[in-house]
């Protein structure tokens, strides 16, 4: 084979697989539609440190999304959490909800889900809390 046909070659397959990891990461993003209801439900696993409306062990939840970390005024935030610079947002939420230390180091909370319907669905009912 030419040098020239087997550069073309090369060229094209990583194309072909570049195109393939770029649909399949983007079939991962768009793939999971959270559904407020079940996340509702799932969510009562979470109110044994957390409530909608009130500070508990954990900061109430109603408007964290688009919130900024550590920002309520009258709840006692870790200084890792405080100083962390994060915006709750979906993509902020997924990684905490999958390891919040791994994420802040040196945060109280240690809950995770591992599931990531799950979280799609508890992430989809933190964003009905309007």
């Amino acid at each position: 084979m030419k040098r020239d046909t087997l550069v073309s070659a090369v060229v094209a397959c990583a194309i072909v697989a570049g195109s393939c990891i770029a649909g399949a990461t983007l079939a991962a993003t768009t793939a999971l539609q959270g559904d407020p209801i079940r996340g509702g439900t799932l969510y009562q696993g979470c109110t044994g440190c957390h409530s909608v409306d009130d500070n508990d062990l954990g900061p109430r939840h109603r408007g964290v999304v688009g919130r900024r970390a550590g920002s309520i005024q009258d709840y006692s935030y870790s200084p890792a959490l405080k100083n962390s610079g994060l915006t709750w947002d979906e993509a902020t939420l997924d990684r905490w909800l999958t390891n919040p230390s791994a994420l802040v180091p040196g945060t109280k909370m240690f809950f995770k889900l591992d599931a990531a319907q799950d979280r799609a669905d508890v992430i989809s009912y933190l964003e009905s809390l309007k």
